[in-house]
Order: C-alpha cells, then sequence, then structure tokens
C-alpha cells in the first residue's frame, strides 16, 4: 500500500500538501502555495524528482537534528521532511518517500 498526499488550506488561505506514509506517520510537507493549481504542480514534482537521490538535500538544523528537502532540478525547494534524531532515521525517511511518493493518491482533507 502507497501513502497519500493530503492537501488543505492553512488560516491564510495558502494551499499546502504533506505526505503520509501508509502507516498514516506524515513524512514530507510542502511550502505554501498561492492556489490549488501550485500545490497539485508541487506534488507532480515531488513525484517527479523523488527518485533522483539528488533530489534529496540532506540538512542538520541548529539543534543537531537532521532533516531533507526535495529539490526541483531548478534548485528551489519543493518540500521538507520531518526532523530526525539520527543520520539512519533521515535516510529511512528519503527511502520512505522513494518508495511511497510515486503511487501515492492525492486526498483533500479539513484542516
Amino acid at each position: 500500500m502507497s501513502g497519500k498526499f493530503e492537501t488543505f488550506t492553512g488560516a491564510k488561505g495558502k494551499h499546502y500538501f504533506r505526505l503520509k506514509a501508509s502507516n498514516g506517520i506524515p513524512i514530507l510537507a510542502s511550502q505554501g502555495y498561492a492556489d490549488k493549481r501550485g500545490c497539485s504542480n508541487g506534488i507532480k514534482s515531488v513525484q517527479k524528482h523523488c527518485q533522483n537521490a539528488k533530489c534529496f538535500e540532506k540538512k542538520v538544523a541548529k539543534n543537531g537534528r537532521m532533516f531533507f528537502n526535495i529539490v526541483a532540478s531548478n534548485g528551489q525547494i519543493i518540500a521538507k521532511s520531518q526532523m530526525y534524531k539520527s543520520r539512519s532515521g533521515m535516510n529511512n525517511g528519503i527511502k520512505s518517500i522513494m518508495n511511497n511518493a510515486p503511487g501515492a493518491s492525492v486526498v483533500a482533507v479539513e484542516k
């Protein structure tokens, strides 16, 4: 079973998506988009770029936790992962994105 993308509108009217793994845990979150079309294009971009390891930008936060961004070929950040305590956890998160995103359904949810 694949994960699913959930789309929703934030308090200030921006549109967002998050990818949840098949176990329901959120593993990726988007930036805010001005409209639903931009949000949909963001999902398609994740699905396109998630199979290319070069599109995963690994980072360490100031608190020492690790995370990654999925970056488009033009260098723009598409989405950001949750925070991880270890490098192995982060690498497992990347594998989860690679496994869940390509076939994930898209569901609109109320926030």
